[in-house]
């Protein structure tokens, strides 16, 4: 309960109903606009909790943030928080009605539930509101992965076309790896390496997709990458000395056969 007291708002009446379009970057708060940078910061790195902390600082200053509605309830995604996440997303929603993003984040709640046709009514809804934006394309992409449909490809493409942000192949990797894809997991991650190759998360997640497929020499150069960018960073330690016991234990048994 702790992680989601900050959430805490006034439930959402007819008063409190806005514009379903989120307001421009010029009618945030400048105080609200600086956690929404530090949000979008630690999301870069895969800092979840601490982007969710952030987005929620920016609502407590202005709840009519609707990008901070947006990304909570994408961080509580991250972060496996599904019943939260879809809650948060239903009364956002109740507040801005008609917003393509906040309607795409209760899709992706719930296909991660297992309510397949629910989240694809969601979705449906979401592209037909106003606007576009990568993120409704990175859920159709979604959807379409966990139906096992081929169609997930063109829309994670028509995300990274909308956007070229490297955020944008790295959470559809994040996408592809949940579901149990690591090879199309590569793939995404990949073009997000080659769009950023200082960020030490991208090395991370293309270590974790080359882990699940069992390239192990290879996600310890991204493991070491990850290390010459951020000298102590702690989960690519600790995949590296998993990696070191996972090649030790595997000497041991050729040693242990070659003296049968």
């Amino acid at each position: 309960m702790t992680r989601f007291k900050n959430l805490e708002f006034e439930s959402p009446g007819s008063d409190d109903r806005r514009s379903a379009e989120a307001p421009g970057p010029q009618s945030v708060p400048v105080e609200a606009a600086g956690w929404l940078e530090r949000a979008d910061r630690e999301r870069r790195q895969g800092h979840y909790e601490e982007a969710l902390r952030y987005y929620s600082r920016a609502l407590e200053i202005d709840k009519s943030v609707v990008p901070g509605w947006v990304g909570q309830v994408q961080m509580l995604v991250l972060l496996d928080e599904l019943t939260e996440a879809e809650l948060w997303s239903r009364k956002a929603i109740e507040l801005f009605p008609g917003n393509g993003d906040l309607i795409a984040a209760r899709a992706q709640a719930l296909v991660r539930r297992g309510d397949q046709r629910s989240g694809m009514s969601a979705c449906d809804a979401a592209l037909q509101q106003t606007g576009n934006s990568w993120y409704r394309w990175l859920v159709r992409g979604e959807l379409m992965l966990a139906a096992r449909q081929s169609t997930d490809t063109a829309c994670f493409e028509k995300a990274e076309q909308s956007d070229r942000d490297w955020l944008v192949p790295l959470e559809a990797a994040l996408i592809c790896l949940y579901h149990d894809a690591p090879a199309k997991a590569l793939q995404r991650i990949r073009k997000s390496v080659e769009m950023s190759p200082a960020e030490p998360y991208v090395w991370l997640v293309q270590a974790r997709a080359q882990q699940e497929l069992g390239q192990d020499r290879a996600a310890r150069t991204s493991l070491e990458q990850v290390l010459s960018l951020s000298p102590g960073h702690r989960d690519a330690e600790d995949r590296l000395e998993n990696l070191g016991s996972k090649v030790g234990q595997s000497w041991r048994w050729v040693r242990s056969w070659l003296r049968r």
